[in-house]
């Protein structure tokens, strides 16, 4: 019996409106075809979001088409028939001959369908970055008449400005972490081991919130004393005791939208250095929040968010932010000085205050944010304090 299709979390109206703004940019580079390689790109364009970029494959977006076409694995079909938007006569199969093969792989498919498709003399964009290197020199080799435009990014910089209806997801997968923030100043005490504690967090990040399941659960970074001063370790086998210090990044998931969120805890009161840290990390949040609009570039908020810190007496050395969806990490747009990037309403930052002053002190403090047609709204909603245990 064939695999079902699941009720899409997008219309096919929304599916097709972002298919038309990637063509409209395939037509301004006189491009025919376009190969989509990056995962979250792919769950950009299909609802595909399955962990199978292990191995190759490809969307193929015809300027000429209104779908587009699904190369992978034999074996993820199924989950692309249930997943994607499209027919099932857009997804195409590859053998399983051709994994682990030395000498032909599913990139051979993606080329030969772009030569059934009729564009090997025209322009084809690939994501280039996004491809091993061998991989990259095969759509070159193997289609010499074509024009090969690199669009690494491309498909990137569209998404980073959501639709509504991807607001709304983002909104549930915030609702996730600041349930599982909440569910970390439960656990953390002194005789629990640090695992333990991750396993309830992770739980929450699973289970979700108002009714909402997390649908992936992202890796999460639990840095405790004496890790403190490093942000991105995951737990350990200690066990927390009094005194200790937690600084904790996490991120709900809904449908691949991811929604980012960091808070600081202490077994007992945090040192003086500590409290200072944070009074400066929220004077630079707050200062976010008031800043950031349309019409102004990254790189102003930032020097805002820089001098309001500084005012406190440190200095922040990390970017203040970046763009966030699909798949956590947007790299495109980034809160930091030289940015030229103009903030435009529904894009999506983490607001990311955390700051590591020495090997064994840090504290951080961040949201999750839209830009509004005026301001900001933050997404995330967990208490912005050190949580005291």
């Amino acid at each position: 019996m064939p695999i079902s299709k699941w009720q899409q979390t997008f219309p096919r109206t929304e599916f097709l409106r972002r298919l038309a703004e990637v063509k409209s940019e395939m037509a301004r580079r006189d491009l025919d075809a376009l190969v989509v390689s990056d995962d979250d790109n792919i769950t950009y364009l299909t609802g595909y979001t399955v962990v199978s970029g292990y191995v190759p494959q490809g969307v193929v977006v015809s300027l000429h088409d209104e779908e587009p076409t699904f190369i992978l694995r034999k074996m993820d079909a199924p989950a692309a028939f249930h997943q994607a938007f499209m027919q099932r006569d857009k997804i195409i199969a590859y053998p399983e001959d051709l994994i682990g093969n030395p000498d032909k792989d599913g990139y051979d498919t993606v080329v030969d369908f772009l030569r059934e498709l009729g564009v090997a003399n025209r322009g084809i964009g690939v994501e280039l970055g996004s491809l091993p290197p061998r991989a990259a020199e095969k759509f070159k080799a193997r289609l010499p008449e074509a024009r090969i435009v690199d669009c690494t990014k491309a498909v990137t910089w569209i998404r980073s400005v959501k639709s509504d209806l991807e607001i709304g997801i983002m909104r549930e997968a915030a609702a996730i972490s600041d349930a599982a923030i909440l569910r970390a100043a439960e656990v953390i005490r002194p005789g629990v081991r640090e695992a333990d504690a991750a396993a309830e967090i992770i739980g929450t990040l699973a289970r979700g919130a108002n009714g909402k399941a997390g649908t992936k659960t992202q890796p999460i970074c639990l840095c405790s004393s004496p890790r403190t001063g490093t942000c991105h370790i995951p737990w350990s086998e200690d066990v927390f005791t009094s005194g200790s210090q937690i600084n904790l990044e996490l991120g709900g998931t809904r449908h691949g939208y991811v929604a980012a969120l960091m808070r600081t805890f202490s077994i007992g009161a945090p040192s003086d250095q500590v409290r200072r840290l944070h009074d400066a990390e929220l004077a630079g949040l707050e200062t976010a929040l008031e800043t950031v609009r349309p019409g102004i570039t990254c790189g102003d908020a930032a020097t805002a968010i820089y001098r309001a810190i500084e005012k406190h007496g440190f200095k922040k050395e990390s970017r203040c932010g970046y763009s966030i969806g699909i798949g956590w990490l947007e790299p495109t747009a980034s809160l930091r000085e030289g940015d030229m990037t103009e903030l435009k309403p529904n894009m999506t930052f983490h607001l990311m205050m955390g700051n590591w002053i020495e090997e064994d002190v840090g504290c951080a403090v961040s949201e999750t944010i839209r830009v509004t047609t005026s301001g900001v709204e933050v997404l995330t909603n967990a208490p912005r304090k050190i949580f005291e245990l």
